[in-house]
């Protein structure tokens, strides 16, 4: 027991060790107070945080803020790269997945705030931009019951139609589609040319190409201006790794930007910094439904890239991010950009608003040839010779095509080059013969500035 005076020095009194346990409960208290502020969100300091952002510890949010910061990311992509404008109908490219299944929530997020502005507005002079969803069917290549596929494909109308408005239309439509203007069983004739190809790697990348030109097709034939991949971070550090293994290191940048104007409908990634790890925790902490019978694991070169990547990412959550972020500082092309608008009828405040935010041109690479598979830049100085004893449609496609595809499309055996051209979609063939034109509007644009108009008197 301790006394109550100030002089005792007495053995016996305890009052020495019961200040002490007073420092000790205050510091306990102090400790106790300062976890408590590292147990909240790291954003918005006041809620309960809820999951982890690719900082790992240091990066924990709220369920409100995690969303928000995502949304930023995307917002911030579109705005600054002038991917969406008032005027633009896009297409949404939806796979089913976490990456597609966001991004078409935020599509919509988007243009439902400015269908509330539109409204709300006096002068309406920025109408609200268009959204279409398209899903490329692809049962009639993979091992799916019909069972599975119809309730697949169900599902995603049902996601779909659960959208408020503004409504959005939903195309479903097999990739085999793609032959239709043909005349032939398409379904047949896919298969053949799959069959044709020996080369794991090459079977994935050229049902990659036939995707995209689906959507091109779709995007084309009803009107829409932009076509919206859900691309992500991890998704993209994969292919820079892919990409350089299949000698693709010309091409590269091309691929990883944010906008791909060298398609007829321009391409854009606005999930380009999202990475698969984030967009998975949404998807889980906002409930949105994902349609997973439909995602088939890759195989070949794309299967190993894809586990050596996961493996760097579980030792560093940021190498994804990293990856992206260095093979960024290549060049990109000309093409890697919204072309500016010219259309008078486009309302002033349209374009006031595209030179705003569209992104110049500076010190990018200019590429005059395409490849007439996967549509990679070529540099013209790798272009082969036209091959002896090929007829000029065989030789084209051979001349038309990258290093990489000569490797794992094309057959080796130069025999079955014409029947393997005979499989292939009008599109790619078309694209082989006018190859050395396929760029035109390109072109013009470079030099649209030293052009004289219609109506300037001739000198």
């Amino acid at each position: 027991m301790a006394c109550n005076s100030s002089t005792c020095n007495s053995s016996g009194c305890y009052k020495e060790y019961e200040e002490k346990d007073q420092n000790n409960s205050k510091t306990r208290v102090a400790v106790k107070g300062s976890s408590g502020r590292q147990n909240l969100c790291v954003k918005c300091k006041s809620s309960e945080p809820v999951c982890c952002g690719i900082g790992g510890e240091d990066s924990k949010f709220c369920k409100d803020c995690f969303k928000n910061n995502l949304y930023g990311k995307f917002k911030q992509a579109v705005t600054y790269n002038a991917m969406i404008t008032p005027p633009d109908k896009v297409l949404v490219a939806f796979s089913g997945g976490p990456s597609s299944r966001v991004l078409l929530q935020f599509v919509h997020e988007m243009q439902y705030r400015a269908q509330k502005n539109y409204d709300a507005s006096k002068d309406k002079s920025l109408p609200v931009f268009g959204v279409g969803v398209a899903f490329i069917d692809e049962s009639s290549i993979h091992s799916f019951a019909s069972q599975q596929t119809e309730k697949a494909i169900e599902d995603i109308r049902s996601i779909v139609s659960n959208l408020a408005p503004p409504l959005k239309e939903l195309f479903v439509v097999p990739i085999e589609s793609i032959f239709s203007p043909d005349g032939i069983d398409c379904k047949e004739r896919l298969q053949k040319l799959l069959d044709a190809l020996g080369d794991v790697t090459g079977k994935e990348d050229l049902l990659i190409h036939l995707r995209l030109l689906c959507l091109q097709k779709i995007a084309s034939e009803n009107g829409y201006t932009r076509v919206v991949l859900g691309t992500c971070t991890s998704r993209i550090a994969c292919y820079v790794i892919s990409a350089t293994v299949k000698g693709q290191g010309y091409s590269l940048s091309a691929d990883i930007q944010y906008v791909d104007s060298r398609w007829e409908i321009p391409v854009v990634l606005p999930l380009r910094d999202c990475p698969a790890q984030e967009l998975n925790t949404l998807c889980s902490l906002d409930g949105l439904k994902i349609v997973e019978m439909l995602n088939c694991p890759c195989s070949g070169i794309n299967g190993l890239v894809s586990s050596f990547v996961k493996v760097l990412q579980e030792e560093n959550l940021s190498r994804e991010c990293t990856i992206v972020r260095t093979a960024g500082k290549l060049t990109p092309f000309h093409f890697n950009r919204i072309p500016e608008i010219h259309d008078s009828n486009v309302p002033s405040a349209t374009r006031r608003h595209h030179r705003r935010h569209g992104l110049k041109s500076n010190g990018s690479l200019s590429s005059e040839s395409f490849c007439a598979i996967c549509n990679s830049p070529l540099k013209n100085s790798n272009s082969p010779s036209r091959l002896k004893n090929e007829s000029p449609q065989t030789s084209d496609l051979f001349v038309a095509a990258c290093s990489s595809c000569q490797f794992q499309i094309l057959p080796k055996d130069p025999s079955l080059m014409e029947q393997f051209v005979s499989l292939l979609p009008r599109a790619m063939v078309a694209r082989a013969k006018h190859g050395d034109r396929g760029n035109v509007s390109s072109v013009r644009e470079q030099i649209q500035d030293f052009l004289l108009s219609d109506d300037d008197d001739e000198v």
